[in-house]
């Protein structure tokens, strides 16, 4: 059974007009693809609403209890899509995570899918039916809803498409492709054809929002070729896939700005072996994912110990690090909200020396100060003052050539 897997974000099912429109393409695509398995996030701002609902009702929600609100959006999205195509003369159903066999770990808002049973989805399948799946959520060992994470239901897609032998998966969104950059920001940025998987996953992982980075890694792992597209009409996107016969010859492919980070330093901190893995297991005990980290050395063997967190956490990243602060008898903790990380990314760095000194010297040439930097075989990233984040974006785009093909 040859199934095709399309997944529709918040933004494509934002109103009745538009799932209507999403019922219409569909309509149109099981003439070519007979056995249909659609992913639908929750309408709009659903999501952000149930959010700020939950924790209206407390400062600090019940996990259990927060999924089993915020999961409810999709549930929605789901059934309208799939009242819309029945309305239409077309059979389709609605599948909550569990009636689809997803199956997480026993984790509340960041679990993975560990397993998928889609007998159901066969058998709908097989009575002709387009299916329809709830992304974002699944269920644990004793039925408890779960979420996997904001922006989950790429995820939950891919899983899919690799669970049921599809060789490649539709994700259908509110811009045509991958572009070089943010083209809200940068007027002259390029829609790319294709992209490799190590690409976007740094990208993702670095603040492009076109896909999560957890996507990303299963389609990577599964071999799963996922095909951004827009879900207003029917042009062809951009192919996330193996970098076999793709443009590495240029060094530079993309440039992410990400403007929801913070730094949080802890000064003059004893330099004696373990305080690192005291200071680093205690965030992540609070699911604190640490970005980068930079160690200075003062005199008499102190050290000052500065990392990135995602801004959300700040809050109580900042509690945690006073109270290791106080315990390992370190001088003050300090923070700063009003930082911009930049990162440049390319499979073509690998093999072309010179993109960190281009780099370096457009921050120079504007007079741009760098706080941190870190590196891999294929992103150089940097922390500067957001202030000057959204020009530096246009410099480097500029410099590295992004509009050209």
């Amino acid at each position: 059974m040859k199934i095709a897997v399309k997944k529709f974000g918040g933004t494509s099912v934002g109103s009745p007009e538009r799932i209507k429109n999403i019922a219409t393409r569909l309509i149109k695509a099981k003439k070519q693809f007979p056995n249909l398995v659609i992913v639908v996030s929750a309408m709009g701002a659903t999501t952000d609403n149930l959010v700020k609902l939950a924790f209206e009702m407390s400062p600090t929600p019940c996990p259990r209890e927060y999924d089993a609100l915020i999961s409810t959006g999709e549930n929605v999205s789901a059934a309208l899509l799939a009242m819309a195509l029945n309305g239409a003369g077309t059979p389709a159903i609605s599948l909550t995570g569990l009636q689809a066999g997803i199956k997480t770990e026993n984790i509340y808002n960041r679990a993975k899918i560990i397993k998928v049973e889609p007998s159901r989805i066969y058998d709908e399948l097989s009575k002709g039916k387009i299916v329809i799946v709830t992304g974002f959520q699944g269920v644990n060992h004793i039925l408890d809803v779960t979420t996997i994470g904001r922006g989950g239901s790429d995820t939950s897609a891919v899983v899919l498409a690799s669970v049921i032998g599809a060789s490649e998966c539709d994700i259908c969104t509110d811009v045509d492709g991958v572009y070089t950059t943010d083209p809200r920001l940068v007027k002259n940025a390029r829609k790319l054809d294709e992209i490799s998987y190590d690409e976007m996953l740094e990208l993702a992982s670095l603040g492009a929002k076109v896909l999560h980075p957890r996507s990303v890694e299963c389609a990577k792992e599964n071999n799963i070729v996922i095909h951004v597209r827009s879900s207003f009409k029917d042009s062809e996107g951009t192919r996330v896939k193996e970098d076999t016969n793709l443009e590495s010859q240029r060094p530079v492919t993309g440039i992410t700005l990400n403007q929801e980070q913070a730094t949080l330093s802890i000064l003059k901190v004893p330099d004696t072996p373990g305080v690192a893995g005291v200071i680093f297991s205690r965030l992540a005990e609070k699911n604190i994912n640490v970005d980068m980290i930079v160690q200075s050395i003062n005199e008499n063997k102190m050290n000052d110990v500065t990392y990135t967190i995602d801004k959300i956490d700040l809050d109580v990243a900042k509690k945690i690090s006073q109270t290791i602060c106080d315990d390992l008898h370190a001088s003050r903790i300090e923070w700063d909200d009003n930082i911009a990380k930049l990162s440049v990314v390319g499979i073509g760095m690998v093999s072309k020396p010179g993109v960190a000194a281009k780099m370096f010297q457009v921050f120079g040439d504007h007079k741009i100060n760098i706080k941190f930097i870190s590196t891999s075989e294929i992103k150089i990233s940097c922390v500067i003052n957001k202030k000057d984040a959204q020009q530096a974006l246009q410099y480097l785009h500029d410099a590295f050539e992004l509009d050209k093909h």
